[in-house]
Formats: C-alpha cells, structure tokens, sequence
C-alpha cells in the first residue's frame, strides 16, 4: 500500500463527514476519498445481510480511489459488517465501535455508562457486547434516540425542543448515575457543546468521531502509512443522491468548505 493514497472514508449518508472533520484536525496532512450512500440510507431500518452487502459495495467503491485505509463511519455498518469486512479486504479496515469502546475504558473510574444512538446501532448490542467482553463489571445503560438526528439535520442544535428532548432521553440515565456517556452515532459530535452546557463535568462524553480519528492515526502509524508527501492533501466527497440538501448539511458536519460533489456511482 502507498502511503501517498488517500484514506477512504464511508457513511449512509452525510453523518460521516463529522468523521472526516476530526480525521482532517488531526491528521491534516492526509487526504481523503468520501462515500455517502445517500440514496440507501438509512441503514439502520434494513437487514444486518443487506447492510453488510451495501457496505461491500461501498468499500469496493472506495478501492477503485486507490485508498490506503477504510473507515466505517457508521455505527450501524460497523457493529453489522466490520468483521466480514475485515475478512475480505486485505487492508486496514476501522469502525467507529471499538475506538468508542477503547475511549470510554481509558477511564479506570467509568463504573455505569449511557450510550444513546440511532435504534438500529442499540438493538445490534455492539458497544453493550464489547463493553462486557472486556469490563464485566461494568453497567452499560443503552438508549435508542430516534429524535436527534432530524433536529440535527434541521440544524436546530439550540433549539430548546432539542434541549427538551435530550432532558426526555438523558433523565433515567442521569437518575441512575451514570459516569460516562457514549454518543454513538456520528451525528451526535455536533451536541457535544449543548450536552457540556447541559452535563457540566458531572459525565464524561466519548463521541465517536474523535475516537475514531485516533484511532485511525495510531494504525497509520503502526502501519508506516502515514502521508509524508508534500503538496495540498485533497478531499473528494461522493454522494450516491445528490440534493442541495445534502450539500447544507455537508458544510455542517464538515465545518469547511470543500469542492464540488460528485455523483457515486457503486
């Protein structure tokens, strides 16, 4: 593999390019290849075999950019396809589960922790599974959040329905006491400023796009992958439906300005 290539980088929709921001702060000298599957989304509704034959599909995308690395930014492809993916591809291939999972353990001290996340990320148990696998102590609280992702995607971040919505979500959590909250899906970075006003220091956030990014570092490290060339490091965003929808809420999550948006093709 050429550590010159660029990272590939998928979601089911735009959510991922939260995963593409912390990946371009930390690694700032990689570039970057962008797959939306905005035509099939959302993943989380269809069958784990039809989401690990889509997230084939668009890795095998990512492969015709001549990329070094894939990153998941999924949560629902990684907990359904990531270990099917890593058997067929013979290349670094990173979810965005076990960074999460790595992050919320780095603290001997977590002793109950909340995940909330999209219905279909909760019912596959992947971040309760990997979290009793390796902390059996440890008491996990996972809640389905439906209602985030549209106000998110309205970009109704301050809105105080929103604010009365997470109060809904997070109140059995917090009544329990838990230590720890996972934001399991890669929209949910972007309440990381609402969430600290609401929690203060009382609970640790763990978000899954900036785990992920160093995660993605340390095994393109490990790897001898990491881009040393010189000239600008470039990104690429495909979407496989495209709207000027989709291009708004790609200017959210990114936080940047970017090229014009190719039409995928898978």
């Amino acid at each position: 593999m050429n550590a010159s290539a660029p990272l590939g980088v998928f979601d089911s929709g735009v959510g991922g390019l939260t995963v593409v921001r912390a990946l371009r702060e930390l690694l700032p000298n990689e570039s970057i290849v962008y797959l939306g599957d905005t035509a099939r989304l959302p993943y989380g509704s269809k069958s784990p075999d039809t989401i690990r034959r889509f997230a084939v599909e668009d890795t095998q995308f990512l492969l015709r950019h001549e990329v070094k690395a894939v990153v998941v930014a999924c949560n629902t492809a990684t907990a359904h396809a990531l270990p099917h993916l890593q058997k067929t591809f013979r290349m670094p291939i990173i979810g965005v589960v076990e960074p999460g999972v790595e992050a919320t353990l780095s603290d001997p001290n977590s002793q109950r922790v909340g995940i909330i996340a999209t219905s279909g990320t909760i019912r596959s148990c992947a971040y309760q599974h990997a979290l009793a696998m390796q902390r059996p102590d440890l008491i996990a609280e996972a809640k389905p959040t439906p209602l985030l992702v549209p106000f998110i995607e309205e970009g109704w971040i301050d809105h105080p329905a929103l604010k009365s919505v997470l109060r809904e979500y997070l109140k059995p959590m917090l009544d329990r006491g838990i230590d720890t909250l996972v934001l399991g899906c890669t929209h949910y970075p972007l309440l990381v400023p609402v969430l600290k006003r609401m929690l203060g220091n009382k609970v640790r956030l763990v978000d899954s796009a900036s785990t992920c990014a160093a995660h993605v570092k340390r095994t393109l490290e490990a790897e001898g992958l990491l881009r040393t060339a010189k000239g600008k490091p470039t990104l690429e965003i495909h979407l496989t439906d495209y709207s000027e929808q989709f291009e708004a809420l790609a200017h959210r999550f990114l936080g940047a300005e970017f090229g014009r948006i190719k039409k995928a093709v898978l």
